[in-house]
């Protein structure tokens, strides 16, 4: 293995100590031997920082029990690109809105939550409205379903325990690319969500629609998951772009 080149000195040793091993776990999994001779720390320091990134899972452990970078690291960089995606999206809610004539979000995971971050409400008549800044469960509704369908296998069983939707409706929203709910967060109310994706890849936001049952019917889909798609493609393009 390549040594790893040592960290400039920020006056705070332990940090800097981490950073290597950060440094080092980007090339890929790594034994506790193998990042003790990249860093050149001594095996009780090397093990002690490793442990105590994987705490805070910015380290994780491989099935074979090597280190490796952990979530924690593509959660806060995902989350570096919330500016852009704020940019973007008043022109593309704008957009879905007057297609389908219903209220539009897009919401990003928060935890145990799910937050709506952006909104535009409908034009007129009854209105579904979910403000800026408000955090609904992570167990109903179809952003939630998007938001969950393509995290690890380990946080889609944490996520369904006591949930409104199945392994089998995730595994369905995988397949076709958005997800749709009807009476599962609020009676009365169906929508329909699509996937956000980052430059890398990841999934780091839903765009949704949500209205009455009355005029989206009991199949939302068939009806408007064309339209939402369409959006949720123009903010991965806007954040490809940027």
């Amino acid at each position: 293995m390549v040594e790893v080149e040592p960290v400039s000195s920020s006056g705070v040793g332990v940090l800097d100590k981490a950073t290597l091993i950060l440094d080092c776990l980007e090339a890929g999994p790594v034994t506790l031997g193998q990042l003790v001779n990249a860093t050149g720390l001594a095996r009780p320091t090397a093990h002690r920082l490793a442990v105590a990134l994987t705490h805070h899972r910015l380290v994780a452990r491989d099935v074979q029990g090597r280190f490796m970078l952990g979530p924690r690291l593509s959660e806060l960089a995902s989350a570096t690109a919330e500016d852009q995606l704020l940019a973007a999206a008043a022109p593309v809610l704008d957009k879905l809105r007057h297609a389908t004539n219903e209220s539009a979000q897009i919401y990003r995971r928060q935890g145990d939550w799910r937050v709506c971050v952006a909104s535009a409400e409908r034009p007129v008549g009854m209105r579904e409205t979910i403000p800026v800044g408000t955090q609904l469960s992570m167990k109903a509704g179809s952003a939630a379903q998007v938001l969950l369908a393509w995290e690890d296998q380990g946080r889609i069983i944490e996520g369904l325990r006591n949930a409104h939707f199945s392994a089998a409706m995730l595994a369905s929203v995988r397949r076709i690319g958005w997800a749709q709910s009807v009476g599962e967060r609020e009676r009365g109310t169906a929508s329909v969500s699509a996937p956000v994706y980052s430059p890398t890849g990841k999934v780091i936001a839903a765009v949704s629609i949500a209205g009455s049952i009355d005029r989206m019917s009991r199949q939302p889909g068939r009806m408007y998951a064309e339209a939402v798609l369409e959006a949720a493609a123009a903010l991965t393009a806007a954040l490809r772009a940027s």
